[in-house]
Parts: C-alpha cells; structure tokens; sequence
C-alpha cells in the first residue's frame, strides 16, 4: 500500500515509514493536477515576456538583468550547478528518502511552477529506491536546502551520484 501525498496530509509517521522503512509513494490526482494548472500558468507568463525572479531573470545582484529565450533555456540547469556545492561524506540515505518526500509534498501545494515530470521523476525515484549522493555539509542560501537540492537535481540530469542497490554509481548509469 502506498502512501499518498497531496500537499497536506503528510505526517511524521508517513515521513519515516517512507524515509526509513522505504514505504512507497503516490501523489494524488488532485496534487498533479495543481501542480499542471500551475506550470501551465507559468509557461503562459513566459511565453508573455513577463519579469520574473529567477526565472526570465538573474538571481541576486543580476537580478536586474532579463535574460534572452535562449538564455532562460539553460538558466535552470545552471543554477543546479552553481548551487550543488557539498562536501563531505554522503547523508544516510533516509536523510535524502525524507528530503525528497518532503519535496513532492511541497510540490503537491501546486505553487512551485515545476513540471509535472520533475515531482513524478521524485516519486520514482523513492520507488525504485535510487537514490541520489547527497553531501553532509555545505549549503546557500537562506532555507539551506538549496546545495542538498540541487544535488537530487543532478541526479534527475543524468549527473551527481545515486545510491542504487546497495552501489554507489554515477548518475549516467
């Protein structure tokens, strides 16, 4: 029996029987759907030209600089490489099973502007329990989590590293 996440209902008790005792995981129908609305919404503001942080933008200081069609293609994938700053010896893998669960329950709310197949990719990735190498220490900003995510994103890119049956593997494997 899965658990099902749909931006509300996830417990300290879910959290661990999926983290620790690698219970699987579904988003709800309703959740998905949110989160299409809210993509679509966001695709449409793209398609518009419309200013946004960080995602037709610079981020920081170069906040004030609009990037080009071609540049806002690529921005994403550089901002997980610029923010995939650990060092260290890898978390428990149940540190990054709670991460990542915790991730798809925030992405169920509907209001990240991510495609559907980035939180269904998060949820496979639970299920077939590969799961990414995600260092000990070393993070930016002001939430923290931006170093250990953008570490998991590496993995859904095909980089970083993944735990997967008992090894340790590249990401392009």
């Amino acid at each position: 029996m899965s658990i099902v996440l749909d931006g509300s209902n996830l417990t300290i008790e879910k959290l661990v029987a999926i983290a620790r005792y690698k219970e699987k995981v579904e988003i709800s129908p309703e959740a998905l759907e949110r989160i299409k609305v809210c993509r679509a919404m966001l695709e449409e503001k793209i398609q518009a030209h419309e200013i946004m942080y960080g995602v037709n933008t610079g981020i920081g200081e170069f906040s004030e600089v609009v990037l080009t069609d071609e540049q806002v293609k690529d921005f994403q994938r550089y901002l997980i490489y610029n923010h995939s700053a650990g060092i260290g010896e890898p978390m428990p893998i149940e540190y990054v099973r709670g991460a990542i669960a915790s991730r798809i329950n925030v992405h169920a709310h509907g209001n990240s502007g991510c495609r559907p197949e980035i939180t269904l990719t998060l949820v496979e990735m639970l299920n077939k329990d590969c799961i990414p190498v995600v260092c000990q220490k070393g993070s930016v900003g002001a939430c923290g989590d931006l170093a250990p995510m953008s570490q998991i994103a590496l993995l859904m890119l095909g980089e970083g590293e993944a735990f997967y049956k008992g090894e340790r593997l590249p990401g392009k494997t």
